[in-house]
């Protein structure tokens, strides 16, 4: 396979079903240097992979879906607010026209179709009165050819492509009625079906019109997304502040933001101190205080004080595009099950066609033609197969967008289809059970050495350390001494701990394993003091020097209040639940009790995690990761499903299936949820579009089902499917997902007595 270079996106109208859409596909990944392309019919959105080396563009690409039939239009190939506001307007667009011109057309024809079916009850009367008759022909006119004629014009265009769609069978089925109708009316014949032609159009009208509308309301949470971005910014130039539009902004620009205002990109604050609502994307409804150094995001929104920040990130780098990209790709894309649907709408119609040709056949040989007719042209309406195309995207679309507003980020459509069958989630501990607001709990020594002196020495030892252990102990010694030495000869052991000079001095500072290897005396003494820590459930780090270990120091975190209540819910999902740790036996199953989890994978080094959930799959387990540091990243990938902690490292984020941008776990079980009423959702719309042609079709060959009611039928299947998507918009309302209780309940962590609290150490 070639090496993937770039992706193009067009934006597609004229697509009436899934089978319009399998044929795009198939034309664009005809072009040579396309490597592939989906074609999603809900959205009228095609991402096309291009190989490297290739220098196609979107106007090359867009005169392909033009020689197929249909319009194209190349979208931005950036990802900033911006250009995604210009997709979700295009989108908008779209969807408005189809809305009124449906709207019109089925209002248009509603008193015709109502007429025409009052005749059916005095039938005789109708066929016999001449005057009636051309009424009827009079008033079908109108409707089978100015309310259908975008369904003709789309016939017409495939038919001289060669091809076949919705409006083929519409089409057909339409001007069959008509004109055997129109040839009785001419020859003096009884039977005639103005009436079908025209409830027909009618139905597919109305049902056009209301999927049209639905579908944007589908679109709903990303053009609310959209919308979250700041339109201008107020940059600061030798002094004097500036109104410019957002995209004007370059990184290391210097912005100031008033109190009330949004953040027009992301940055760090280099003045100035406020209180910053960032619920935009972690969820939670408290403000976030910033000061000097703190990194800021675009469109949250500043509630207090006046800040004063340097740009970091601008345009498709920014938390929001990111975000924005993410969904836009999840709703783009396919699952299996609606690759199946496409492969089976590109030969459907030309299937339908033949069934129909031989059921009017077969009645014109055993009955007559006016049976003939009716039958045929049920056939044709009834197998539109237009709710194939709809039933996988429209719920994806709606699934992936109330996961943004909820902070869940779906990265891909096979993601969903994974969940179901997970078995066992993975927990990493440090950062995501636990708090992570390390401090040192205990200092413990032994002989003439004193707690301060082995609190100097390890806080200088770990002084420039962004390990949270190494940064506690470093906090807690400049707390106590201020200044600390300046060491020398500085080297870390991943996974151990650390050995640097200070004042000439070579000093240890890590696990068991460190200073044993080294190696340095007297680590039994401290032992049984340590075992009781860690039975406490601190973590220990021993320190030593001149050949003789010194002291511990044990350095605690708090488990998160949600980790109980997350851990006993997934149990109700029959999910099982491990914990995987590089900390110390004891610690980990001090922790892992705390958190009600009975399966501890202990003292791992960061290069091991991705081997023990190997080891896990091996064993016939489905496994889920959830983690959020970077020694978390190749775990995240091997497992089946990787779930990140939004507050975690980029690293972890980009190599989830799945973010969680809120740090609260409780978010696991709403994304797993989510992800399974989603594709519950999916495999719904599938039965019930599949079984509704299973049903109909033999309905309409044995000529049980008249025309009318077969359109009004084919209707209701497609709008029935957009319905059932639009459900999920309600996932996290009372009875509909666990949202609202994570919000409103209190976990069984928060309501243990404050003797109980137990401390929860951090790994090394």
């Amino acid at each position: 396979m070639s090496v993937i270079e770039r992706t193009l996106d067009l934006q597609i109208d004229g697509m009436t079903c899934g089978s319009c859409a399998a044929r795009v596909q198939k034309a664009l990944e005809e072009q040579p240097g396309v490597e592939s392309a989906e074609v999603n019919f809900a959205t009228g959105r095609a991402a096309i992979s291009l190989s490297e080396g290739q220098h196609l563009d979107g106007q090359v690409l867009s005169e392909v879906v033009t020689d197929a039939g249909y319009t194209a239009t190349a979208l931005a190939e950036d990802s900033t607010p911006s250009s995604a506001a210009d997709r979700v307007d295009h989108a908008d667009v779209v969807q408005a026209k189809h809305r009124s011109m449906w709207m019109w057309r089925a209002l248009l024809s509603a008193p015709v179709a109502v007429f025409m079916v009052s005749t059916m009850f005095f039938h005789e009367t109708a066929s016999t009165n001449n005057g009636l008759r051309w009424l009827q022909f009079a008033l079908a006119v109108p409707v089978q050819f100015y309310v259908g004629w975008p369904i003709l014009r789309g016939a017409a265009q495939r038919a001289r492509h060669r091809s076949a769609n919705m409006d083929t069978l519409i089409a057909m089925g339409t001007l069959s009625a008509f004109s055997y109708s129109t040839y009785q009316l001419v020859t003096g014949g009884m039977e005639l079906y103005f009436e079908a032609a025209v409830v027909i159009m009618f139905f597919i009208s109305l049902g056009r019109y209301l999927e049209a509308r639905a579908k944007g309301r589908a679109g709903a949470a990303l053009r609310s997304l959209v919308e979250l971005g700041a339109k201008e910014a107020r940059l600061v130039r030798d002094g004097a502040e500036e109104m410019v539009p957002v995209e004007a902004v370059r990184v290391g620009d210097v912005l100031r933001v008033r109190p009330g205002d949004k953040l027009p990109v992301d940055g760090v604050v280099i003045d100035g101190a406020s209180a910053v609502d960032e619920s935009m994307l972690t969820g939670e409804s408290m403000p976030v205080d910033k000061a000097i150094g703190d990194a800021v995001a675009g469109a949250t929104i500043n509630t207090s004080g006046v800040l004063t920040i340097s740009a970091s990130a601008v345009g498709s780098d920014t938390a929001l595009a990111r975000i924005v990209k993410l969904v836009e790709d999840a709703q783009s894309g396919k699952s299996a099950a609606q690759r199946l649907a496409d492969r089976i709408s590109a030969v459907f119609v030309p299937v339908v066609l033949a069934i129909s040709l031989v059921t009017f056949l077969g009645w014109t040989v055993l009955g007559d033609v006016r049976d003939g007719v009716s039958a045929a042209v049920a056939v044709m309406i009834i197998a539109c197969p237009c709710a194939l195309g709809l039933a996988t995207p429209m719920a994806i679309m709606v699934g992936t967008g109330r996961g943004a507003q909820l902070g869940i980020l779906i990265k891909s459509v096979e993601m969903l289809e994974r969940t179901r069958r997970i078995t066992t989630v993975v927990f990493d501990k440090t950062g995501t059970l636990t708090e992570g607001a390390m401090s040192v709990s205990d200092v413990i020594t032994a002989g003439s050495t004193s707690d301060a002196e082995v609190l100097a020495r390890a806080g200088a030892v770990e002084a420039n350390s962004e390990h949270p252990i190494g940064h506690a102990i470093a906090v807690a010694a400049r707390s106590a001494h201020g200044e600390l030495d300046v060491v020398t000869d500085f080297e870390a052991t991943v996974g151990k701990g650390i050995r640097a000079a200070v004042d000439g001095t070579t000093v240890w500072v890590g696990r068991r394993e460190l200073l044993t290897s080294v190696p340095l005396d007297g680590l039994d003494r401290f032992e049984s003091a340590a075992a009781d820590l860690e039975r406490r459930g601190r973590t220990v780090v021993f320190v030593g020097w001149d050949g003789e270990t010194r002291g511990v120091i044990a350095v605690a975190d708090t488990l998160k209040a949600s980790a109980v209540d997350t851990v006993q819910r997934l149990r109700e999902l029959d999910l099982s639940v491990a914990m995987i740790t590089g900390d110390n036996a004891r610690t980990a199953h001090s922790i892992a009790e705390a958190a009600g989890i009975d399966r501890v994978i202990a003292e791992v080094l960061p290069e091991d995690k991705q081997r023990e959930v190997q080891r896990l799959q091996a064993d016939g387990h489905v496994v889920a990761m959830v983690g959020d540091g970077v020694n978390d990243a190749p775990a995240l990938v091997q497992a089946d499903l990787g779930l990140a902690i939004g507050t975690g490292t980029d690293v972890a984020i980009e190599s989830s299936d799945l973010t969680l941008m809120r740090g609260d776990v409780s978010g696991v079980v709403t994304a797993i949820q989510l992800s399974r009423r989603t594709y519950r959702t999916i495999v719904q719309n599938l039965f019930w579009a599949f079984g509704y042609n299973t049903i109909a079709i033999p309905l309409a060959v044995s000529g049980l089902l008249s025309p009318m009611i077969a359109g009004a039928a084919m209707a209701f299947s497609s709008v029935s499917v957009v319905v059932n998507s639009l459900r999920l918009r309600r996932f996290g309302e009372a009875g509909m997902g666990m949202t609202e209780p994570d919000r409103q309940s209190t976990s069984r962590a928060e309501r243990l007595p404050a003797q109980e609290a137990t401390a929860v150490p951090r790994s090394t």
